[in-house]
């Protein structure tokens, strides 16, 4: 009697085999929900801090044949600001479209020392779509409208990864210019493949830069993701046209002259 009640209870094997499609079924319909839930940003603003370290970059100007002019201001420079000048900037972001630009600075200081690699002098629109830029640059007194295709940097990324303004971001490293090294960090988790300044061209937003032998950095401080309307990302259009190549002579023959230091707001003013 025992034996035919377990017997009466246990499940046959075509019920068994339904029981076992059902887990199944519910396991991949779980597995498509989580996908389903996870989140991609593809319009927002994102806070940039820029961070340059003052002390590093003075210093790297004193040689043997200014020090004798140079040390004592830099001693009261050293005093009276800083190691770090903080800088903010943002990056509206929508459509594969991007609007990096400045805030203003609250406070100007005044020193006698090349720092504009600490400064922030563009504006930049960049339309993905179309692979085109364009960048509203102030050079001294002379403002420039610099229309021309994005950037191309020969990317490696590593396996190296970090956390910025909570987003999980994996970093890759570039050589622009001919001799500057650069060390980005970008999530996936953002699919317009920009960045600050003019930094992109990884697969996702860029949120750090860094250039170890400038002594400047870039990361994001914030990520709203909001929608963004079309007329907000739109490019700047004040200033005298240029394409890049035409922008670089210019340069070049401004600061023919004017030696090292030329040759570091070159580097500057080309970022």
């Amino acid at each position: 009697m025992t034996s035919q009640k377990w017997a009466l209870e246990l499940p046959n094997n075509t019920t068994m085999k339904n029981l076992i499609i059902t887990i199944c079924s519910f396991v991949i319909l779980a597995g498509s929900c989580l996908a389903q839930e996870a989140h991609f940003t593809t319009s927002g603003v994102i806070e940039f801090e820029k961070k340059s370290n003052m002390f590093a970059i003075i210093s790297k100007q004193i040689d043997k044949d200014n020090e004798a002019w140079y040390e004592k201001p830099f001693e009261e420079y050293k005093k009276n600001n800083p190691q770090f000048k903080v800088s903010k900037s943002t990056l509206k972001f929508g459509n594969n479209k991007t609007l990096f630009a400045p805030v203003a600075d609250e406070e100007k200081r005044n020193n006698n020392f090349n720092t504009v690699i600490a400064d922030q002098n563009s504006t930049i629109y960049t339309d993905f779509n179309l692979g085109m830029s364009t960048a509203q640059k102030t050079v001294f007194e002379q403002t420039f409208l610099l229309k021309d295709s994005t950037r191309k940097i020969n990317w490696k990324i590593t396996d190296e990864t970090r956390d910025i303004a909570g987003y999980p971001c994996r970093r890759a490293n570039a050589i622009i210019m001919d001799s500057i090294y650069v060390v980005a960090f970008y999530t996936d988790k953002i699919l317009v493949t920009g960045g600050p300044e003019s930094f992109s061209g990884l697969p996702g937003m860029i949120l750090g830069v860094a250039l170890p032998h400038e002594n400047v950095a870039w990361f994001a401080s914030k990520v709203t993701d909001m929608t963004i309307a079309e007329n907000e990302i739109a490019p700047p259009k004040k200033g005298k046209p240029v394409d890049n190549k035409l922008f670089v002579e210019t340069l070049n023959k401004a600061l023919k002259d004017w030696g090292t230091w030329g040759h570091s707001y070159l580097k500057a003013f080309q970022l």
